[in-house]
């Protein structure tokens, strides 16, 4: 049974009490002395003993005046033990008393008259040391009023766990009187899951004895304070003098400015660790649409649930009017969440346009060009961050609570816009999150800039470089030809690779593929001019080697340019095939019904280095025999040896089967990756030698 109040009820049987003696009473060494109606000592405790300094034998029978006062007390003495035998009253008080070895001590007393059952009366003393007495006073008196006054917030509870005390700064902690607290179970009165570790605590400290300090740190609110806090919890076991356990002591500390001050510092790391990761990781590549992937995937999911990064339409096409008053037009570049929502079906997906009307969120942003945070999303500011009215239903739905906009500003020019938005993640973003979105989007805002300028620069050079490559001729004497271009993808600027085929007088082709080294404009145009350089010598008539030396000519003219190229006249009448190489890969002869071959050919030096001679050599061609010429593109990259990449492609090549274009398809297609840094031209040409003239 209990107590209507919660606590155990008391039913005053023996049993149900501990069997343990309180150690108080062995604190103060109280001692016990009994007089008769004379004066004389009838019972004689051990603590008198140890008190008085006197044994039993020395005691017993004697007077107590002459034994235990100095004479000059000895009146008062008589009197005050006439006063208790003659009224029966009380007398308490401190009273000097002699000790055996002659030492005055001053003893505190607690006087009182007997009755027994024969109606003779008895004085009684209960006396304890006084220093003795004061110290324990003053202790209990500097505990009393620590608990009661301590910012610490102290709970008492027995080894059942249930409250026996409550000071009152725990009283405000947790919001509930200390009367509601006692007699109650621990969790009674914390009953959130998060305090199930602590209760474990309790146990484990009762059991063990080892105290737990600060091992807890429990972060919430109380009834009291709706605002977070974070609490500190240290666990004691308590116990009397003679190692009785007697419950435990819960010791809680307000942390929360310590708390503040951590979480605020892990923040801070995490943000410079966000900023540093995104250095690392934003602008990898020259390329506006990766660079707008890399922001998003920074953001996602350590700052937002989802991130959509758009980019002004008239930044990316020059041929677009610059934003007016009206609407804003964006191309979306990248759009990521953290997990499937219908958020993202709300974003524009990759390459589409999205027109926001003048009032909309993101229309406002590259306009002001300022960032703008929306900590608590409601209906009316969903309607204008979205760019229509089902966007905003989707929105909704999603669960967006929280949205941040920020621009994408480089080098003065407003390129686009950041938007950032929570759903799942409850914290509303704040003014730090603004800034640290402000960082990333900043040099995401510089790397696209780059990337859109390097990429026009790069496509400027791509389409002069394709308008300085020649179109095939419709009809060829004893000859089909097929050939590719295709320019790098790693790298940002297009290369100096190059062929040409050449109808000749005779009936004769000349074929030709050559390699500037280099990239960008500068290489296109050194390509354009060795290209027209060779169209001009070839209709010379002159031996590949001559072409080669005339070609050396004007490149050692060419500020520091250097190419590769070889060279090849077919004469369909002879069937030979007249070569020679500068600095070049060889060419691959494939004859039919045969393996494919390198020829072994003089190598000779690149075009620009001058001063060494070219060498033609004559080759016997036979009907459907195939000439393969390639640029190093083709077949070198940094991982394979190039002899390795060589016989890979004379494998590809044994395919007599194949067409000539399926030919040229297959080596782009299993030599070339996306990432590979070089382009690559390749010329095939399958030869029909004229029977009459063989």
């Amino acid at each position: 049974m209990s107590a209507a109040d919660g606590r155990p009820a008391d039913t005053g049987h023996p049993e149900e009490r501990s069997p343990q003696p309180s150690g108080l009473m062995d604190l103060l060494g109280v001692a016990a002395v009994l007089l008769d109606a004379e004066g004389r000592i009838v019972l004689w405790s051990p603590e008198a003993e140890d008190l008085f300094g006197y044994t039993a034998e020395e005691a017993l029978g004697r007077y107590a005046a002459p034994l235990l006062v100095h004479e000059q007390h000895w009146e008062l003495m008589v009197k005050l033990f006439a006063e208790v035998m003659g009224t029966g009253e009380r007398w308490a008080g401190a009273f000097p008393i002699r000790h055996k070895d002659g030492r005055t001590r001053l003893v505190e007393f607690r006087n009182m008259r007997l009755l027994d059952d024969r109606g003779d009366f008895y004085a009684l003393g209960l006396a304890t040391d006084g220093s003795r007495l004061r110290e324990v006073e003053r202790d209990l008196a500097l505990s009393t009023r620590l608990i009661s006054q301590s910012p610490i917030g102290l709970a008492t509870l027995d080894t059942d766990l249930r409250y026996v005390a409550v000071n009152p700064a725990l009283e405000r902690m947790h919001g509930i009187p200390a009367e509601e607290h006692l007699g109650r179970h621990y969790r009674e009165i914390m009953t959130s899951a998060k305090f199930e570790a602590t209760e474990a605590g309790m146990r484990q400290v009762l059991r063990t004895g080892a105290p737990l300090v600060d091992e807890y740190t429990i972060v919430g609110h109380t009834p009291a304070d709706p605002h977070l806090h974070a609490w500190s919890i240290s666990l004691y076991r308590l116990e009397d003098p003679q190692g009785r356990v007697l419950g435990v002591a819960d010791l809680v500390v307000d942390v929360t400015d310590r708390y503040q001050a951590a979480t605020e510092a892990a923040e801070a790391r995490r943000r410079l660790a966000l900023i540093a990761d995104g250095s690392a990781r934003i602008g990898t590549t020259l390329e506006v649409e990766q660079t707008a992937r890399e922001l998003a995937g920074v953001t996602v999911p350590e700052l937002a649930d989802m991130a959509t990064v758009d980019v002004l339409d008239s930044v990316l096409d020059e041929h677009r009017p610059p934003l007016g008053e009206g609407p804003a037009r964006f191309r979306a570049l990248a759009v990521q969440a953290a997990y499937d929502t219908e958020a993202v079906r709300a974003a524009a997906r990759p390459g589409e346009i999205a027109v926001y009307d003048a009032d909309r969120v993101p229309t406002e942003g590259v306009r002001s060009g300022r960032p703008i945070l929306v900590s608590h999303v409601d209906a009316a500011a969903l309607a204008r961050i979205a760019r229509d009215d089902r966007a905003a239903t989707l929105l909704a739905r999603a669960g967006v609570h929280s949205y941040m906009l920020v621009p994408l500003t480089a080098r003065g020019q407003i390129l686009g816009v950041l938007g950032l938005s929570r759903a799942r993640n409850p914290q509303p973003f704040g003014e730090d999150d603004l800034a640290l979105a402000g960082e990333l989007a900043s040099r995401a805002a510089v790397c696209i800039d780059n990337a859109r300028s390097h990429q026009s620069v790069r496509n400027a050079s791509e389409i002069l470089q394709r308008s300085l490559l020649p179109d095939h001729p419709p009809r060829l004497p004893g000859l089909e030809v097929a050939s590719r271009y295709r320019p790098a993808q790693a790298a940002y600027e297009v290369g100096g690779d190059w062929y040409d085929v050449l109808p000749l007088e005779g009936g004769k082709t000349a074929l030709a593929v050559g390699d500037v080294m280099g990239s960008g404009i500068d290489a296109a145009v050194t390509m354009g001019r060795l290209r027209t350089g060779t169209s001009d010598f070839a209709d010379l008539d002159l031996a590949p080697a001559q072409v080669l030396r005339h070609l050396d000519k004007i490149t050692s003219g060419l500020e520091q340019y250097i190419a590769t190229c070889v060279y090849a006249v077919y004469d369909p009448h002879r069937a030979e095939c007249h070569i020679s190489v500068a600095g070049h890969l060889p060419p691959v002869l494939v004859r039919y019904g045969e393996h494919p071959e390198l020829l072994d050919l003089p190598t000779g030096t690149p075009l620009g280095v001058g001063g060494v001679p070219f060498v033609t050599t004559t080759l016997p061609v036979g009907s459907g025999d195939r000439l393969v010429l390639y640029t190093d593109g083709l077949v070198e990259v940094r991982h394979h040896p190039i002899d390795e990449r060589l016989d890979t492609l004379l494998d590809l090549l044994d395919a007599p089967d194949r067409t000539l274009e399926e030919t040229c398809d297959r080596l782009l297609r299993e030599l070339r990756r996306p990432a590979d840094p070089d382009d690559v031209a390749i010329l095939i040409a399958r030869m029909q030698p004229f029977a009459s003239d063989a």
